[in-house]
């Protein structure tokens, strides 16, 4: 097997996205035969290395699982929490395999959210090289005005750089309006920080669709994607369909 960058590696592993991967990385939490690899390019043979987070031998994945989730607030989107609130992580217990969340909801959003151990296709979901639409509902403080919509299309600066195109349309108006907005980007709090720019707050904020994925269960709960969704969303993102399988045993569902 050639070798492959260590981020890649960890992912493929469902140990986290490539992007956490790194933060192990930097960490010093990431070992290849037992020396301390932090060096972001650094790379590694799967099947070849002794490759170790936080000491624990790195095996691939007997299976590739995919789970859609509901998330609701007063969630984090990561596997632990310093602070001891709960995460996803508490919501997927009784899985066999582990898996991981795609990309991320802030504390206080809510919505759709995939869990998987398949770190290629999280990668391609996550990345703006793949245009995968997320469609979100947004109450906030306040319409916008016609020239600020056109604005909020077209993009706005956000931390130095200018956010992709967008789409957003109103559709439940008020003193607190409803809109529906979709966004191929996932920066951090973005659609939030889009508002913002124009003097709005977010008063709540659920991601209802993943491409064509509508959020179809309660808060908290999830269920496993059916073949069919996999395969569609192999097809999407380009990648062969042989590579991979998703689970096939029908885990119990959780509140």
């Amino acid at each position: 097997m050639p070798e492959e960058r260590l981020q890649k590696i960890l992912a493929q592993a469902g140990v986290a996205s490539r992007r956490k991967s790194e933060e192990l990385m930097v960490e010093g939490r990431v070992t290849v035969n037992g020396k301390v690899v932090t060096e972001l390019g650094s790379k590694a043979d799967f099947e070849r290395d002794h490759i170790k987070v936080d000491g624990r031998l790195l095996r691939a994945p007997k299976q590739h699982a995919y789970f859609a989730l509901n998330k609701p607030k007063a969630c984090v989107t990561t596997a632990s929490d310093p602070e001891g609130r709960q995460t996803v992580m508490h919501l997927m217990r009784g899985l066999k395999e582990r898996v991981y969340p795609v990309g991320r909801l802030d504390y206080h959003s809510e919505g759709l959210l995939l869990m998987t151990n398949d770190g290629e296709l999280a990668h391609r979901i996550t990345s703006p090289a793949y245009h995968v639409m997320k469609t979100y509902v947004v109450k906030v403080t306040g319409a916008l005005t016609e020239e600020q919509e056109k604005v909020f299309r077209t993009g706005i600066p956000m931390h130095g750089r200018r956010t992709a195109p967008a789409e957003i349309k109103l559709i439940k108006p008020g003193a607190n309006p409803w809109y529906e907005v979709k966004i191929t980007e996932g920066r951090q709090n973005q659609i939030r920080v889009m508002f913002k720019h124009f003097g709005r707050l977010v008063e709540k904020l659920r991601r209802v669709r993943i491409a064509f994925l509508e959020l179809d269960v309660p808060p908290g709960r999830y269920r496993p994607l059916t073949g069919k969704e996999v395969e569609r969303f192999r097809k999407l993102l380009k990648l062969d369909t042989a590579e991979s399988s998703p689970a096939t045993a029908s885990p119990r569902r959780r509140a």
